[in-house]
């Protein structure tokens, strides 16, 4: 229990795959960080979205009853996700069940409601947890999901960030190119994880993927067209190396060319692919190297991955406390 009453202030993300409540204090410190993965069958590529937002509706309460009960009285702002990024015409079903469970406690604890996004949750999570975040007004942040692959201007504000979309992938996104690789593979849905350990064992060079991109626009299509056909020929371990040595290039030529473009230099990278450390290792070497003079800042891992934490924190923010 708190020992002292504090304004605590409650984020709830219901994103495709994951079901997240979190809860910050007036300090940013982090008191809870709740989340439940949904279910995929064994061999499956994802699930259909009335799955994920039953899921959701099965998950949320019990993920949130437990936090209600010890920390309600102190709540003084809820948030939520309610759309996948900031722009007319976003939507997914499932964020509509984390918005109605958001309104509804804010309701009955009396306390204000105030929607964001799953996109500047990944920001402001990535800002909160890096160790070297962005220090301009102004900077880059690429988003590298299963559901998301976009490089964007951020510009900071009171309570948030206005956002300018600067490009993004013309077909699959980098989490879903890594997905069905692993699947393919063998590996479970959500591939990733499994995809880097794998990964790990494997020799650089020895498999190479097409990494295109034009200007602004990434494709991810044609590098798993390619290796879907090097399953079963290429050693396992070469070619998931080779898919996140495809995702880095191709993030790497983009970067560049928006640093050419824009003149910034300072870059936050999010969302679950983000937490590759062979992708990182990458990016670190090749963009922070001296020619270029990018410096680069990712999320924790643990914050890379869906989380709420970035949403109790825009919560924070949008109340207006600035310390």
């Amino acid at each position: 229990m708190l020992q002292v009453q504090t304004r605590l202030f409650l984020g709830i993300d219901t994103s495709y795959y994951t079901c997240s409540l979190a809860l910050v204090d007036e300090a940013g410190r982090l008191l809870e960080d709740q989340r439940r993965l949904l279910a995929v069958a064994e061999g499956a590529r994802g699930a259909a979205p009335h799955q994920a937002v039953w899921a959701h509706l099965n998950a949320l309460p019990e993920l949130a009853g437990p936090v209600l009960r010890e920390h309600g009285p102190h709540v003084a702002a809820v948030a939520a996700s309610v759309k996948p990024r900031p722009v007319e015409g976003s939507y997914l079903p499932p964020f509509r069940v984390g918005e109605g469970f958001g309104q509804t406690v804010a309701a009955a604890l009396g306390v204000p409601f105030y929607a964001t996004t799953h996109q500047e949750m990944h920001i402001q999570a990535g800002l909160w947890s890096s160790d070297n975040p962005p220090r301009g007004d102004q900077f880059l942040a690429v988003h590298l999901s299963g559901g998301t692959t976009e490089l964007i201007r951020v510009t900071r504000r009171p309570g948030g960030f206005d956002e300018e979309l600067l490009g993004g992938t013309q077909d699959l996104h980098a989490g879903q190119f890594v997905d069905r690789v692993g699947v393919a593979l063998g590996l479970p849905f959500p591939a990733g994880p499994h995809l880097e350990r794998l990964a790990a064992g494997g020799e650089p060079g020895r498999v190479k993927l097409p990494a295109p991109v034009r200007g602004y626009t990434l494709s991810f299509s044609g590098p798993e067209t390619a290796a879907q056909r090097l399953v079963g020929s290429a050693e396992p371990a070469d070619l998931a190396l080779a898919v996140f040595h495809t995702v880095a290039r191709s993030v790497e030529k983009w970067l560049l060319h928006a640093m050419e473009e824009t003149g910034l230099r300072e870059v936050l990278i999010v969302g679950g692919v983000a937490a590759n450390e062979i992708v990182r290792g990458r990016l670190r070497r090749r963009l922070e190297h001296p020619a270029v003079g990018a410096r680069l800042a990712f999320s924790q891992p643990r914050f890379s991955t869906d989380n709420a934490v970035g949403t109790a924190l825009l919560a924070r923010a949008r109340h207006g406390v600035t310390a």
